[in-house]
């Protein structure tokens, strides 16, 4: 009896550990199972490509001026319709280009010879063309015109004093007509420009135009010496290198500017009524403010609109 009971108890054990290690081995072969699994996800994951973003801006009405020359020695500029095809030329590709991870064209700009009239500063600049490759249809602030820009600083290099320098964003430049030239005996059909909005040490900055003689009429008004700059205006917001947004609402003897919808400056006085006699046009993109050795800006626009 006692020997059976031994026997029962031995194969009570082994039934037992053999269970056990049936157990052990399915629990082990299930856990290397969901290992694999996981790491598949995971490299999936990690081949999956990057969602491509595109920015939302129509160049159909937009010209664009490089820092680089010309054939001629010029600024090199690129109208309709082969703007649409800029991340395609090879001349634009380092001054104009998409970047398709923040669905933003980038312009990129930095001390070069490539210098416009009047100017020692360099730009990667849209002007826009009311009538695409025709620089002679513009508007008034009689007629009204607004522009919306949802933009970001890229990067920026600092001056000597550890100042990040600044650049021009956005701007309304004014413009003879060719009766105006020719009645004040201009050779070109240049005008002052109304409006510059700075990203300055990461604050936007404005300034605008005042008229020196508020006596003044034509012709005296249309000569650039005519008009002087006022004090220029800060916002409080520091935008620094996050996303904004400005706009710029014309209309008539009026200009207002907005960003992200909280801050408001109005120019409503007699300097915008007789600045009433000029065409006008705007501008978007970055215009560098320095000529400093190694220095360079990259300005992100994610949205551009204009109507009339």
């Amino acid at each position: 009896m006692k020997r059976f009971l031994k026997i029962l108890l031995f194969l009570t054990g082994v039934i037992f550990i053999s269970a056990n290690a049936i157990c052990q081995e399915k629990t082990s072969s299930v856990s290397e199972s969901d290992v694999k699994v996981e790491i598949k996800k995971k490299k999936k994951k990690k081949k999956k490509k990057k969602k491509i973003k595109l920015p939302n801006i129509d160049l159909s009405h937009w010209k664009v001026t490089l820092p680089v020359t010309n054939e001629e020695g010029k600024p090199y500029e690129i109208e309709p319709p082969e703007i649409f095809d800029f991340a395609k030329n090879d001349i634009a590709k380092p001054y104009m280009y998409i970047d398709s991870t923040k669905g933003a064209i980038v312009f990129h700009a930095m001390p070069t010879n490539s210098k416009t009239r009047n100017t020692k500063y360099t730009r990667s600049e849209l002007r826009e063309q009311m009538e695409p490759g025709n620089n002679n249809v513009n508007w008034t602030f009689k007629q009204g015109a607004y522009m919306k820009g949802k933009i970001a600083m890229d990067a920026s290099t600092k001056d000597s004093n550890g100042k990040y320098h600044r650049t021009i964003i956005m701007q309304i430049h004014g413009r003879l007509t060719n009766e105006q030239r020719d009645l004040i005996g201009e050779d070109d059909n240049n005008a002052p420009p109304i409006l510059k909005i700075y990203w300055d040490k990461g604050k936007i900055r404005i300034k605008t135009k005042v008229l020196k003689n508020l006596n003044a009429t034509v012709p005296e008004i249309l000569h650039e010496d005519a008009w002087g700059n006022d004090e220029g205006f800060n916002f409080k917001e520091e935008v620094g290198f996050r996303k904004f947004t400005l706009e710029v609402k014309v209309s008539d003897g009026k200009m207002v500017i907005i960003l992200n919808g909280n801050e408001f400056k109005v120019y409503e006085n007699v300097h915008m009524r007789k600045w009433g006699v000029f065409e006008n046009y705007f501008k978007a993109g970055n215009y560098f403010q320095s000529r400093d050795k190694g220095s360079f800006s990259k300005v992100r626009f994610y949205e551009l609109e204009v109507s009339h």
